[in-house]
């Protein structure tokens, strides 16, 4: 027989420490908050450790509870996906993939159409956001981010790390009375990502400058209007790969300090749930998505 403590006592404590209230949890599973508190002290009699540390109105996981959550997390989810698979079976074959919306109109885009000629039997389905996936809420299969491999129930393939440089059109250039240099930068408009702002800040501290402020120009929510920007000749904006393949390659936007490219704090990730990593339909994308960025000179390059 396994040990197992009551289903609903497990769901309260749950919802509890992913909301980090019991407000929260009461108002997730439609019962009182007097209820949630009630499950959770059953819960904690039944494993003989206290899971919260109570101080007036907050609550806390201890350290007991800080272990104890994400393995009831896993446990939650893999019943969730089983459950979807069952009642789903027909979506068994469509891929859904979250990424960036710069990512997905500057690179992956024109390149689907080759795995979908490789591998027809499998729909993809693109979400396009500037934030992250939350696999806790989200029903996405997998995403394509920029960040760290932190998460230890998800499962990370790493893609490449970018670099960063700034970026602006020839005529830009034009508009300065002498060349644009280091010295002269923040005299320059430069075009900010305000979810990224980051970018700029660390090129800048890399380069040594400290008179420059990024946020002195035009602000834009994604790295594609701030390009879009740049290509119009209103200012230099930071560019990383794989977002400038075609304008650096044709010469519409160049850069004015090549020689001070950096490495981005973060790196490109493929990720999904580890319950989800066996699936064909991902593992087939992971592979055709390595070997576009194998086959890619300026990506395979950063690929370390």
């Amino acid at each position: 027989m396994r040990k197992i403590p009551p289903l609903n006592s497990l769901k309260s404590f749950e919802a509890a420490a992913r909301q980090g209230s019991f407000n929260g949890a009461a108002d997730e599973l439609c019962v009182s908050v007097s209820a949630i508190s009630h499950q959770i002290k059953q819960l904690e009699a039944y494993v003989g450790v206290d899971l919260f540390s109570r101080k007036n109105r907050n609550i806390e996981l201890t350290d007991a509870g800080i272990k104890y959550y994400p393995v009831l997390r896993e446990a939650f989810d893999l019943l969730a996906y089983g459950t979807e698979k069952l009642l789903k079976p027909q979506d068994s074959k469509t891929l859904t993939i979250q990424l960036y919306s710069t990512i997905a109109i500057r690179w992956l885009i024109p390149k689907l159409p080759d795995f979908q000629r490789r591998y027809p039997e499998i729909n993809v389905r693109l979400h396009t956001s500037h934030e992250d996936v939350d696999f806790s809420h989200s029903d996405v299969d997998a995403c394509i981010k920029i960040g760290s491999a932190r998460e230890a129930e998800l499962d990370y393939s790493y893609l490449f790390t970018s670099e960063l440089f700034p970026v602006c059109s020839p005529g830009y250039l034009q508009k300065f009375p002498a060349q644009l240099t280091i010295d002269n930068l923040k005299d320059a408009s430069l075009l900010q990502v305000h979810p990224s702002k980051h970018d700029w800040l660390f090129w800048l501290k890399n380069a040594k400058l400290e008179n420059v402020d990024p946020d002195s120009g035009l602000q834009f929510d994604s790295y594609d209007h701030a390009l879009s920007t740049a290509l119009q000749g209103f200012g230099i904006a930071i560019g990383m790969q794989p977002y400038l393949l075609t304008e650096l390659a044709s010469g519409m936007l160049i850069e004015p300090f090549p020689e001070l490219r950096c490495s981005h704090l973060y790196s490109w990730y493929f990720v999904c749930r580890k319950e989800k990593s066996h699936l064909k339909k991902i593992k087939v994308f992971q592979s055709w998505l390595i070997k576009q960025i194998e086959e890619s000179g300026d990506l395979s390059r950063l690929r370390k």
